[in-house]
């Protein structure tokens, strides 16, 4: 059953960004140059939206917390987010707007994807080769929080209670998400 339902969230968020304008790489160019803003204001207000009502459930011990994870941080995820960053720019597709941009047919997708799906191969073959070097080096100790949430993880903010702040940032980012205008 949980397969089915990630199939069927999957297709939703796929028509989602599609309808959003997401699978046309000209409109997240345009996004990352501050011209068009119309799919920040989407984005903003998706994640806006999603997290406040993620963390307030939680809160209502409606959804059990021991479902989510929190990844380890070191300065490998800080290259790969550098290097994820410049692709997306590049080529107007991040790895979701580009399995969309697929879906929906377009042809440079299929590069874009067939790219995607080689440096995972290369970096496959490679990880054995760099799990012992500075990549893999712990930040603030690896699995940190930024508020408190959970017994298993330390909390940069212990003072905070976590769905307090994570319904403040979903808050602020749907507040952003209506303030900011369409055109640059």
């Amino acid at each position: 059953m949980t397969i089915v339902l990630a199939i069927i969230i999957g297709i939703f968020f796929g028509f989602a960004l599609q309808r959003v304008g997401a699978t046309n790489p000209q409109n997240i160019i345009n996004m990352l140059r501050l011209k068009d803003l119309h799919l920040m204001k989407a984005i903003f207000f998706a994640i806006g939206i999603s997290s406040t009502v993620l963390f307030l459930l939680m809160a209502a011990s409606v959804i059990d917390s021991g479902h989510l994870s929190v990844k380890s941080s070191y300065i490998g995820v800080i290259a790969g987010g550098a290097l994820l960053g410049l692709g997306f720019a590049v080529a107007g597709y991040c790895p979701g707007t580009g399995l969309a941009a697929l879906a929906d047919g377009r042809k440079d997708a299929l590069f874009f994807v067939g790219g995607g799906l080689l440096g995972a191969l290369i970096y496959t073959l490679v990880y054995g080769s760099i799990k012992g070097t500075w990549l893999f080096n712990k930040i603030a100790g690896g699995k940190v929080m930024l508020a408190e949430g959970s017994d298993k993880f330390h909390a940069l903010l212990p003072f905070i209670p976590g769905s307090l702040l994570a319904a403040a940032i979903g808050i602020t980012f749907i507040l952003i998400a209506w303030k900011l205008p369409d055109k640059a």
